[in-house]
């Protein structure tokens, strides 16, 4: 008789240990959530692949505590604007394009206390899958998910380890689909798939060579060439070694063809040198014996984030170029809005309702990025004039605008375009507008103070009124410029759109949720009011 499979128990099981995996993963457990997240790779990524995180994302990290030492771990010099980006034919040639690279949109360093990190995409995730395990996520490498069932209760998922294939049974509430641009759960779930699909296949590898004659002292931080195909890039990793990016047809090329002579040929392609010296070619092993990283760039967007309880995340929900830094970072989102909401609705402070909330703020947010990040690709590959893009880099990563039940407009706050640039943040589904205050003698910004639980702000005049509130609904209160939070510039009234003794209130996620002008004629009935349609308490 064969032996009951084993069976054990979490909260939430996440599929996919890359960057967005690992953030949900250190996101619900930093929210007190127990994880298990399951990858069939044997580790963390291995390869640089995504070079920078744009400041929003370094906001979310923030928000935990991470970004100082993920600042430490950058590859490349705080100030990329020294840095020239170039388009050419190759690098020796002369280019048809050149720019700075233009780090700092106007309008974007008074929005944020962050900056860009140019960190490699493996050390970030070395970073996140470290802090998820000390605040007690359960990381497991060399497995996979197989298999899955859902009921009205939960999920029950079939795992196997990779090295010894022995399966397991694990039991969670919820599941999590961060396995990537051809997620099987999403296949699985029978979720579609719009938009233009791939647009290339890449392989990305890393080498060493003296490329001091063809910069011609150029700084160079980025470019695009048309050798050995169009779309190729290369950017510096450290000193003398590089990331090279190419396209290549899997119809005509297996892996088999990309050795080490097929890189060499094609460096010495991109950077015009035909007998260059390259060596220390640096690639990922995968599992099929590959001996370089293949992965697909594509556009599309999945049909649903949700079945049951099932949720898409990252690249299984939505996939973009990665031009402009927004791929993982709007992964790396979905995992810090879905995080709070499975807390809440796990802790009972929500009702089920507010999972709804998630599909409905990300799949649009994923929507428009998508729209921006082809057009930026467009325009980085090509010599022709761009469209004239309505929307800002700074309003299109900090100035969405959340429409959900989560999120209560007042009287013409829902109107207006998508993206607000950022001196207009403030209305209800936006993110709360940074401002540097002082608590406790230290410097901070106004995105300091959200994180764990929705949080209601006032000043001094509201500050007896909504007090009595926040106490009588179990709000935490933050009274800004009363003692506890000074206003050195005195503007946060006017940045956030309220009148004297009126009060915001703010998701765990730094998202404006409501606003009072002026307080209400029963304060504790409307602030409760409030709570139980954003939350769907009964």
């Amino acid at each position: 008789m064969t032996p009951p499979m084993p069976q054990e128990e979490t909260q939430v099981l996440i599929a996919g240990g890359a960057v967005v995996g690992l953030s949900a993963a250190l996101f619900l457990a930093w929210h007190g959530v127990p994880a298990m997240l399951v990858e069939r790779k044997p580790s963390t990524l291995r390869h640089p692949r995504a070079r920078m995180i744009n400041p929003r994302t370094v906001e979310v990290y923030r928000s935990l505590g991470l970004e100082r030492g993920i600042l430490a771990a950058r590859s490349l010099s705080a100030d990329l604007s020294t840095k020239t980006m170039i388009r050419a034919k190759t690098l020796a040639d002369r280019e048809a394009q050149s720019s700075p690279m233009r780090t700092e949109a106007p309008g974007l360093t008074a929005a944020t206390p962050c900056t860009w990190c140019s960190i490699d995409q493996n050390r970030l995730e070395e970073i996140v899958a470290d802090h998820a395990a000390k605040l007690g996520a359960d990381v497991r490498y060399s497995t996979e998910l197989v298999a899955f069932e859902q009921d009205g209760t939960g999920v029950t998922a079939t795992l196997r380890d990779a090295d010894t294939g022995e399966e397991r049974r694990v039991r969670a509430r919820y599941l999590i689909a961060a396995d990537g641009i051809r997620s099987s759960i999403r296949g699985r779930l029978g979720i579609g798939v719009s938009g233009p699909g791939v647009l290339q296949n890449i392989v990305s590898l890393v080498f060493k060579a003296d490329l001091s004659g063809p910069l011609r002292g150029r700084d160079l931080g980025l470019g695009y060439f048309d050798r050995p195909a169009s779309g190729t890039r290369m950017m510096p990793l450290d000193g003398s070694r590089w990331v090279f990016i190419t396209p290549y047809d899997p119809a005509t090329t297996s892996a088999d063809d990309l050795d080490d002579e097929w890189c060499t040929e094609a460096v010495r392609a991109a950077v015009g040198v035909p007998d260059l010296r390259v060596d220390d070619i640096e690639v990922q092993i995968e599992r099929t014996g590959a001996k370089v990283l293949g992965y697909e760039i594509a556009a599309q967007l999945a049909d649903r984030y949700r079945s049951g309880r099932v949720f898409l995340a990252g690249d299984a929900a939505h996939a973009m170029p990665p031009t402009g830094a927004l791929g993982a970072a709007t992964g790396v989102q979905d995992a810090h809005n879905l995080a709070w909401k499975l807390a809440a609705v796990l802790s009972g402070t929500a009702g089920p309702g507010l999972l709804d909330t998630y599909e409905q703020e990300r799949r649009a947010v994923a929507e428009h990025t998508i729209d921006y990040a082809m057009n930026t690709m467009r325009e980085r590959i090509s010599t022709a004039e761009g469209d004239g893009r309505s929307v800002s880099y700074p309003a299109i990563i900090l100035g969405y605008r959340y429409r959900s039940a989560a999120v209560l407009p007042g009287d013409g706050d829902a109107d207006g375009p998508y993206a607000l640039e950022p001196g207009l943040l403030g209305v209800p589904g936006t993110r709360a507008p940074h401002l540097p205050l002082i608590r406790d003698g230290a410097r901070i910004s106004t995105l300091d103070l959200f994180g764990a639980g929705p949080v209601l702000l006032t000043d001094a005049k509201g500050a007896d009124v909504w007090r009595r509130a926040a106490d009588a609904t179990g709000v935490e209160v933050l009274v800004i410029g009363g003692g506890e939070v000074s206003d050195p510039e005195g503007r946060w009234r006017q940045a956030y759109g309220v009148g004297p003794a009126g009060a915001v209130l703010v998701r765990p996620d730094g998202f404006v949720a409501w606003r009072a002008s002026a307080p209400p004629a029963d304060p504790v009935a409307e602030l409760r009011q409030v709570l139980g349609r954003i939350l769907d308490r009964a």
